[in-house]
């Protein structure tokens, strides 16, 4: 009897290995690179590996902070505003004549205040971070075109654009995705390692229960605003670098897409769960089909298409997975409670 409960036992934490999120998301990046490699021959290439992983940095990163808010139960929608009023006011005070050492550090406190804007709203004020994020979704981008207006400036020196375009010496790795890496380590720490994660969790499982704990819930939910603020404007910062010109209207659409890639890592959109392991590689395989797509001649509608129904999939298919640990966990309960009945008549 012993045996067959260590085989169930063994059985039971194979298919839960089987199970989680981002064993299924390692699969499907695998496929979609063999489906690459099939579509086009220039796909492994090293410059298309360079380019794979530049086009999508600024989201990327910007999706890091975001697992984190998304984990608490909220949500910020105006990243992709705040990556464009970085833009703008970069562009603006580089053509004022203030240098970048010191434009840069102002631009990143510019994205901090007004991710506390965010959350004293929602932390303090009780208020959605739908609603809020929303509408500073359209008063950031608003104030990105009254200092920048509809023109571009794109007179910035070398040494900053490489920033964004240029590689690691020796390698085809983009700067921006070393920076990606290594604030997904720091968050990923900070998540799976610290007291902050464990609230984080706690938090987005239930506030009610971690503010009786004695959880500081609104000092930690503001705390996060503010970081997916700076980094979005950090985002910015390094987008303005690889076009090589600041705009106003930077950063159109990159919400969606990091909302999609935090959901695809294995988020739970209400809340309590998710992981930055998740997050890196559900980025990794977003990129790859996208980079698939392109280089089959996908048409850009097409290419909507497809990451619409993923963002679809990304709340669809983890909960089901959900559902199948539950299930895999009451089997396994109920396998031991069979075998304590056994064992006590």
């Amino acid at each position: 009897m012993s045996e067959m409960t260590g085989s169930g036992t063994g059985l039971s934490r194979r298919m839960r290995s089987l199970a989680r999120w981002e064993t299924l998301l390692l699969v499907a990046l695998l496929g979609l690179i063999v489906l690459g490699n099939r579509l086009s021959p220039f796909f492994l290439t090293p410059g298309n590996f360079s380019n794979l992983l530049a086009a999508l940095m600024e989201v990327a990163i910007m999706a890091l902070p975001l697992t984190l808010i998304i984990i608490l139960g909220e949500i910020d929608l105006s990243v992709e505003s705040m990556a464009g009023l970085a833009s703008a006011a970069l562009g603006f005070m580089w053509a004022a004549g203030v240098p970048l050492p010191v434009a840069i550090p102002i631009v990143l406190v510019i994205g901090a205040v007004g991710g506390l804007l965010n959350g004293l709203l929602v932390a303090r004020g009780g208020l959605p971070s739908l609603v809020v994020t929303l509408g500073t979704l359209a008063l950031f981008r608003g104030m990105a075109l009254i200092i920048l207006g509809p023109r571009g400036v794109s007179n910035f020196p070398e040494a900053f654009t490489a920033l964004g375009f240029g590689d690691v010496p020796g390698t085809v790795i983009p700067w921006p995705f070393v920076i990606f890496l290594a604030l997904a380590l720091i968050l990923g720490i900070v998540l799976h390692r610290t007291w902050i994660g464990r609230q984080t969790y706690a938090i987005g499982k239930n506030a009610g229960t971690a503010r009786f704990s004695g959880v500081r819930v609104t000092r930690l939910r503001t705390s996060m605003f503010v970081l997916s603020g700076t980094i979005a404007a950090l985002a910015g910062v390094i987008l303005t670098s690889r076009l090589s010109s600041a705009r106003a209207d930077a950063g159109s659409g990159m919400t969606i897409t990091a909302v999609t890639v935090v959901l695809l890592g294995g988020a739970n959109i209400f809340g309590g769960s998710g992981t930055i392991p998740g997050t890196v590689l559900a980025v990794l395989t977003v990129a790859v089909m996208q980079n698939a797509l392109r280089l089959a001649n996908v048409s850009v509608e097409v290419q909507s298409i497809a990451l619409g129904l993923l963002l679809i999939l990304s709340v669809v298919i983890p909960s089901f997975v959900r559902q199948a640990r539950n299930g895999l966990d009451r089997v396994r309960r109920g396998r031991h409670q069979a075998t304590d009945a056994i064992a006590g008549g």
